[in-house]
Formats: C-alpha cells, structure tokens, sequence
C-alpha cells in the first residue's frame, strides 16, 4: 500500500465553518485517518495549503494543528501545479471571482454554498469549469447528516405510501451582538444585502437539494421574507442597518412519485427553538409519518397512529409522544461527519473518476431557487421553478474555448393558484 499526495488550496479557513468543518473535522480528520482508501489499494492523503488576508491568523491556525505551509497570494498558490485542488468558503461576493481565477489555472474546484450570488453567474462557473476540463463540486452537507439518510433511506423504501406533505423549521436566535447574551454567534455580513448576505440566499439552497434528491424535485416557490431585527451590532461593536432578510416563510411544489407534494418551510434566525433540534423536517404519507432531525429520525406507522378526537373542554389524555419510534443507524456503525464524508467523495471523484452528483450545475439549481423565491417574495406570488439546463453537452472542438458562454437561465413565468 503507498500514499498518494493532493495538494488542497484552501481559502477561507479562518471562519468558523472553514476552520471547524472543512479543515478540522474533514481534511484533517481525513490525514489522521490515513487517507481515502483508493480502489487499488492505494490512500490519498490531502496536503492542505492555508490561504487568507490575516497571515497571522492562518500562521496560528496551521501551528495549533501541525500544518507548514500558509499564504496570503492566492494567484502564487493557483500557479503551484503541485496543489490540484482549489477550495473556497470565503464570502459569498467574492466566490465568483476567486472560483473563476482557479478555474482559469486549471484547478478542480470544490466550494461551499451558494455557489454564487446569481444563476447566471453559477452557470458560467458551471460552463467555465467543463469548458476547461476540470472537476468541480459544491458542498449539500445536509445530504449527508444521520437524520437526512434515514429520512432518505424510508422513502426509499416506500415507508410512507403516497407521499401527502413535507414540513420544515429551521433556526435560531442569533443575538444582536449588543452585549446581551453574549457576541452574535453569526457574522455581521450576513445581514447586509450589499454584501450578499440574507437567510434566503443562504438557507434555500440547502432546502434545494435536500427536497430535490430525498423527496422530489421542487417544481413552484411561494415566499414571503422578512427583516425582523433592524438594526444588529458588527464584529466592533458598531452599530448598522439589517438591509438583508433574517426569516423567510415558504412553501414548495414537489414533483413527488405519486403526485404533487406541498413542502412548507420557514427559515429564521430571530425565533427561539421549542423542536428537537435546529432543523427539525416532518414527512407525511398515507402510511406513515417521519420527523428527522440532524441526527436521528423518528417514525409512527399507520398501525400505530393514535385516533385523536378534538375536545377542548378537557385535558387531553393522550401521550401524543408515545408511539413513535426511532430509525436505527445503518448497518456498519456509526455515521461520519457530514462534511468529511462529502469530502472523501469529492477527493475520490478527482483521484478515479468515481461519480460525483453534486457539481456547479446541481448547486446553480440552489441559486436558482433562491432567485425566484426573491422574486416571489417580491412580486407576492407564485413563481413556477423551471427545469435548469446550464449548457448543451460539449462537442471535443468547443473544449478549452473560453469564449462561448452558456445561454440565460429562463426564470419561470407561470403563476400557480
């Protein structure tokens, strides 16, 4: 057995989700491990490079975990043909332009969500990327968390007959960084519109692709956004305006087996959690129901569903609580951190060819989505969500011609209801 090398330029490691997720629990969680176990035998091993503006921070950072090798020049590091990887969690307005500058220097690319800040912009990334032959992929942890699986797993199965509703809350207080309760667990950015912030361009690409590869592909949007808290504290202590949205309360058309399913979701960070989790995700069908959580995953057959009788003159005596059990973890053991594992399908994608679902046009349809859910909230309606197809497939003459573009995504115009 022998040990492969990637070099992994990663960009953005001094946030919290770079540091703790990408680089701690998956990358060097993965080196810990020995690798990626190839199909001939065989371990691939990242070599993380650390890149970002504050070298001190990075110098720390790579000191507290036995890593060399920092930067604070991107294009040097893009130059160094010894580092195939390029990966970014920077801000969301400057992916664009750090994505498109590793992909001109023939860099695989993988990146956190949203790809970017508009579909158009996505899909040239999308076309850029297959235009220069490169391997790309975009993070959708979700898919992989325990509860998601499960979830996955009993629909797969055909657990709960015709599939009737989806239901979805997710949040949390984040605190306004005034003192009280503490810094706000959240950056400043994320609140300001002008710097691509707000819970709908972060939060619905997640619910694209969870909805799309666990229940059915989301075919409408009904939205309607908030900005609950006006005014929040930033990292100094400065006081600024919440130009970006905080809550958002939506609904989705499903293209579901049996027929269309309704998914209502509501996504906010200025709610306080009374549910089992952050996000909490109820599936309903005439068999069965589900509630999946980041980690587990409950069920009540049909069999064994209470009958309720609504009488509001008396306590209820039933224990509502009861009946339902838990999903069991896959056979195996237990799951592994969602992160890394998307990571060692991504490395293993680059290494062998191994398939890879999750590239720059699945994650194009989570801003796509986002998009018209803007636009719904906007025009107080409902916005048909269109098939997305980011480019014809490519003829061998058109490779490495980065002069043609993809066409414009066309939004949908049909009103539902």
């Amino acid at each position: 057995m022998a040990t492969r090398r990637v070099g992994v330029i990663m960009n953005g490691v001094t946030g919290r989700m770079g540091l703790n997720q990408h680089l701690v629990r998956s990358i060097l969680a993965i080196r810990e491990q020995g690798g990626v176990p190839l199909p001939d035998g065989d371990r691939l091993v990242p070599d993380p490079i650390l890149v970002g503006r504050n070298e001190a921070k990075l110098r720390d950072i790579a000191a507290a975990h036995g890593l060399t090798r920092v930067s604070t020049d991107l294009d040097a590091c893009l130059a160094n043909p010894a580092d195939e990887i390029y990966f970014d969690a920077t801000l969301t307005s400057l992916r664009v332009g750090h994505v498109g500058r590793a992909i001109v220097a023939g860099k695989h690319v993988y990146c956190e969500k949203p790809v970017a800040a508009s579909t158009m912009e996505a899909l040239e990334l999308a076309r850029s990327a297959t235009r220069r032959g490169v391997k790309h992929g975009v993070v959708q942890d979700k898919l992989f968390l325990p509860g998601i699986r499960k979830l996955k797993r009993l629909v797969d199965d055909g657990f709960f007959g015709r599939l009737l509703s989806v239901r979805g809350e997710f949040g949390y207080w984040v605190f306004e960084g005034d003192g009280e309760g503490g810094p706000a667990q959240r950056p400043s950015w994320n609140y300001r519109k002008e710097d691509g912030g707000g819970i709908v361009l972060d939060m619905f690409p997640h619910w694209r692709y969870l909805l799309d590869h666990t229940v059915g592909p989301v075919t409408a949007v009904q939205c309607t956004g908030a900005t609950h808290i006006p005014e929040r504290r930033d990292e100094q202590g400065r006081r600024y305006a919440a130009t970006a949205d905080d809550a958002a309360y939506a609904t989705f058309a499903l293209d579901g087996p049996t027929g269309e399913i309704l998914a209502q979701f509501n996504s906010s960070w200025a709610v306080r959690v009374y549910r089992d989790d952050l996000l909490q995700i109820q599936v309903d069908g005439t068999l069965g129901s589900a509630v999946a959580t980041l980690r587990g995953c409950k069920i009540q057959g049909r069999a064994q569903t209470p009958r309720a009788v609504w009488n509001p003159d008396v306590p209820n005596a039933a224990d509502f609580y009861a009946s339902w059990q838990d999903v069991p973890d896959e056979e195996g053991g237990p799951f592994d951190n969602a992160f890394k594992v998307q990571w060692e399908r991504f490395l293993l994608h680059v290494a062998t060819d191994a398939p890879f679902p999750h590239d720059f046009c699945d994650g194009a349809k989570g801003v796509q989505l986002a998009e018209l859910a803007l636009q719904s909230w906007h025009e107080r309606r409902w916005i048909d969500v269109p098939d997305l197809t980011p480019y014809p497939p490519l003829r061998a003459a058109e490779r490495g011609n980065d002069e043609r573009r993809p066409p414009s995504p066309q939004r949908g115009e049909g009103v539902r209801g």
